[in-house]
């Protein structure tokens, strides 16, 4: 072989070897890439490190003034003992949820049915009549009529009968008394319904 040939041999091998280098590098360049952005990103976070090691610092200072290990297992040890409480109180929560779960459907139904009962008792006037039969004027009748009631001593009641009524009619307190009765039968009347009184 003459000395060109071998020189054109090592040139080839050169070569070869040469585009075997080019390869790795290219796939170096894959490898690279993610590599210098991690670098760039260490680069920004020991700029940012500084201020904040610094903020964190001044903050622990602000609570070793006020917080001592001591406290810590002092809670430690309060708290331990109250997981069974702190369990149950989650168990309850769990079982107050599903309860409103259950009850969700069922309240969108009965509150619109009870709004519309309330209404019709309104136009009713049901509770116009139960305001008027607590009002101060009623209170004060009931009132006086349990003291007439417990005022009457029933035990010395004697039967009368039509003369001895006109003989107890002369004195005014009887016929006060008849009289209030007669204006609370008068009264009675209105309690009869609309059609009934119309007839």
């Amino acid at each position: 072989m003459t000395n060109e040939e071998l020189l054109l041999e090592r040139l080839a091998r050169i070569e070869e070897r040469l585009e075997g280098v080019g390869r790795v590098e290219k796939q170096l360049e894959v490898f690279s890439r993610p590599w210098e952005t991690l670098t760039d990103l260490g680069k920004d976070l020991s700029i940012l490190m500084d201020p904040a090691a610094k903020r964190l610092t001044e903050e622990l200072v602000e609570v070793e003034i006020g917080f001592q290990l001591e406290d810590f297992f002092a809670l430690l040890k309060r708290l331990l003992p109250s997981l069974k409480y702190l369990s149950w109180a989650l168990e309850q929560m769990e079982n107050f949820i599903d309860w409103w779960a259950d009850m969700e459907p069922i309240l969108k139904v009965a509150v619109p049915k009870m709004i519309d009962r309330l209404d019709v008792l309104e136009q009713q006037q049901v509770f116009k009549i139960f305001g008027k039969l607590f009002s101060g004027e009623m209170l004060q009748f009931m009132d006086r009529l349990a003291e007439v009631a417990l005022a009457t001593r029933l035990e010395e009641a004697k039967p009368v009968g039509p003369v001895g009524l006109l003989w107890q009619m002369r004195s005014p307190e009887c016929r006060q008394g008849l009289g209030v009765l007669l204006e609370l039968t008068r009264a009675l009347e209105r309690m009869r319904p609309e059609s009934a009184a119309a007839s």
